[in-house]
């Protein structure tokens, strides 16, 4: 039996041989949240899978989220009860079954700031307490005097907040779980590849039989045949389906989503907060030795692949949160920044927060589907969803889904480990903090880390410019998590990019010497990478001093994609990621 990983380097290389060589039963195009859940949902039903991402796993959308899993407050006032109790029993599954190693509950307060609001809020608050009773989380929601809201919240401004009403939500690191969503996948026999960009369909008659498509690594076409494909391309779903000739039954639309990110210590807060702007909703989520700021909703028009976060969008959040701050931040405060675009289906308002959070199948072609729209939290419904609809074509017994009893690659046996953390911690010589910090990242997968360790100590000191992370995790990103980029590792595997206040400009040098050698780069390609990955901190930047998105656009562009074929505006505009 084989013992290569599947998105190691080696892994993707017998994976693409394969994909050339046989017919599957399903292609999944795209490798965001829901495609990666395709890919499970299809692989466990006994399926012959293969999945293509032109970028990286959670490259788009999926890695730029608030990062929660939760069921959706403002979905509520519109009375939307079945996707809010859809959401919050999938919130259940994640915490609970399927990756509690990657998610967790965090409490938050939700502010009152009106005499109205305890009854308002609290009914709203309180009938989503009650549907998501018993579904992951420790307890119900408590209301607070003003007294206790300030002890739990001493940085907020006393003069606006009477009380608040203290609950749970769930929270999770997105892209680590995409990718884990992926490796489970593949680790049942899928054939995942990332830099493998679609570009364009095979067709028979009336029929979609497969996709032609472009090693980005080796600059290779390739052409793989399927019995179905399923567009699962996110924000990208329309330009894929002009491949096909023309758009589907529906219509994708880009809603721009901004986050911040500042230190912990500007905000004393015991709890995350949620509040209500004019617009939409303002989370202040705790974040490891940070808070994340967001979010914005508005409308997105122009580069697809790497939105940008403009002054005006940053200044609006700074405004926001100081509303309930006493001690007011101010843009020296932000560290990081990010900006995200979730793909709604089109409908008749202006407004993108209007627009549907509810996703939707479409068959436009005999041997394609394609689905879109919907919310993080919903990905599994959304991959079950899609999957049964494809395999309907297949004209062949199907099993029916179970990804809802497939936990995800890490979980088991997690809980022991966590309880053994100190047993660990004695043997390896590593902290208790930093077992923690590996079980709350890779779950029972942290011994093939400690193993690495075992074997070159020298693996299992911290990186130097970000010391809250291993050296191991660089390694591994690259040998087990399939990252094949420099950008891969700072911006998604970890943090950091958005972590430390030089965006990873000086880990980039050191984590190239690490991965470089899995890689196989020369040191001119190392060079070039870190090269790559300081031009994309500078445009990101630049982008960010820029008073609208037009000009942050034209800022953000200037840095090139590292990937092959994808360095001017048309090719970028052609990837399928999400």
């Amino acid at each position: 039996m084989s013992t290569t990983q599947p998105l190691s380097p080696a892994g993707r290389s017998k994976a693409l041989a394969k994909l050339a060589d046989e017919e599957l039963d399903v292609l999944v195009i795209g490798g965001g949240v829901v495609g990666a859940g395709c890919a499970l949902d299809a692989v466990t039903r006994g399926l012959k899978v293969g999945l293509v991402e032109a970028r990286d796993y959670a490259a788009g959308t999926s890695s730029r989220s608030s990062k929660l899993f939760h069921g959706g407050l403002r979905y509520l006032e519109q009375f939307n009860f079945a996707l809010v109790f859809e959401a919050l029993k999938e919130r259940s599954l994640v915490l609970n079954t399927l990756c509690p190693h990657l998610a967790h509950p965090v409490p938050f307060i939700y502010p009152l700031q009106r005499v109205i609001d305890r009854g308002y809020v609290g009914l709203g608050i309180g009938v989503y307490d009650v549907m998501g009773a018993g579904r992951g989380v420790p307890s119900h929601l408590r209301h607070l005097g003003r007294k206790k809201t300030m002890e739990s919240f001493p940085s907020g401004k006393r003069s606006v907040i009477r009380g608040a009403i203290r609950f749970y939500e769930g929270q999770v690191d997105d892209a680590r779980h995409t990718m884990m969503i992926s490796r489970t996948a593949a680790n049942y026999g899928a054939l995942c590849v990332n830099s493998t960009r679609v570009t364009g369909f095979v067709r028979e008659e009336d029929r979609v039989v497969g996709v032609t498509v472009k090693d980005l690594e080796a600059g290779q076409d390739l052409t793989i045949r399927a019995r179905q494909v399923i567009n699962a391309a996110g924000v990208w779903t329309d330009e894929i389906q002009q491949m096909v000739g023309g758009l589907g039954q529906f219509q994708v639309r880009a809603s721009k989503g901004v986050h911040i990110v500042v230190p912990r210590n500007r905000i004393n807060s015991a709890t995350g907060i949620i509040t209500q702007t004019e617009k939409s909703l303002l989370f202040i989520i705790p974040w490891g030795s940070h808070w994340i700021i967001g979010t914005t909703d508005t409308d997105w028009t122009l580069d697809l692949a790497h939105p940008a976060a403009s002054q005006s969008d940053i200044d609006y959040l700074l405004g926001q949160a100081n509303t309930l701050l006493k001690d007011p931040l101010t843009r020296n405060d932000v560290v990081g920044a990010y900006a995200g675009l979730r793909p709604l289906l089109f409908g008749e308002s202006d407004s993108t927060s209007t627009l549907s959070r509810e996703h939707a199948v479409s068959n436009p072609v005999r041997g394609l589907t394609v689905i879109a729209g919907g919310k993080y939290t919903t990905y599994r419904v959304m991959a079950k969803d899609a999957v049964d609809s494809a395999v309907h074509g297949l004209e062949r017994a199907v099993p029916k889904s179970c990804t809802e009893r497939v936990p995800l690659a890490g979980a088991d046996g997690y809980f022991g480990a966590f309880n053994s953390r100190q047993l660990t911690a004695d043997r390896t010589g590593l902290h208790v903090s930093k077992i923690e910090h590996l079980l709350g990242r890779y779950g029972s997968l942290s011994s093939e880390l400690l193993d690495l360790i075992a074997q070159q100590p020298e693996l299992g000191k911290p990186l130097t410019t970000a010391p809250e992370y291993l050296k191991a995790e660089a390694y591994y990103a690259a040998s087990h998590e399939g990252a094949l980029h420099l950008d891969d590792v700072l911006t998604r595997r970890t943090r950091i990019s958005i972590e430390v206040p030089d965006r990873g400009n000086a880990a980039a040098a050191e984590v190239a010497g690490l991965i470089a050698p899995l890689l196989g780069w020369t040191p001119e390609q190392a060079n070039q990478e870190v090269e790559h990955y300081r031009l994309r901190v500078k445009a990101e930047r630049e982008s960010q001093e820029q008073s609208d998105d037009q000009t942050a656009d034209s800022a953000r562009l200037g840095a090139p994609d590292v990937r092959l074929g994808a360095a001017n505006a048309e090719d970028r505009r052609a990837l399928g990621t999400h």
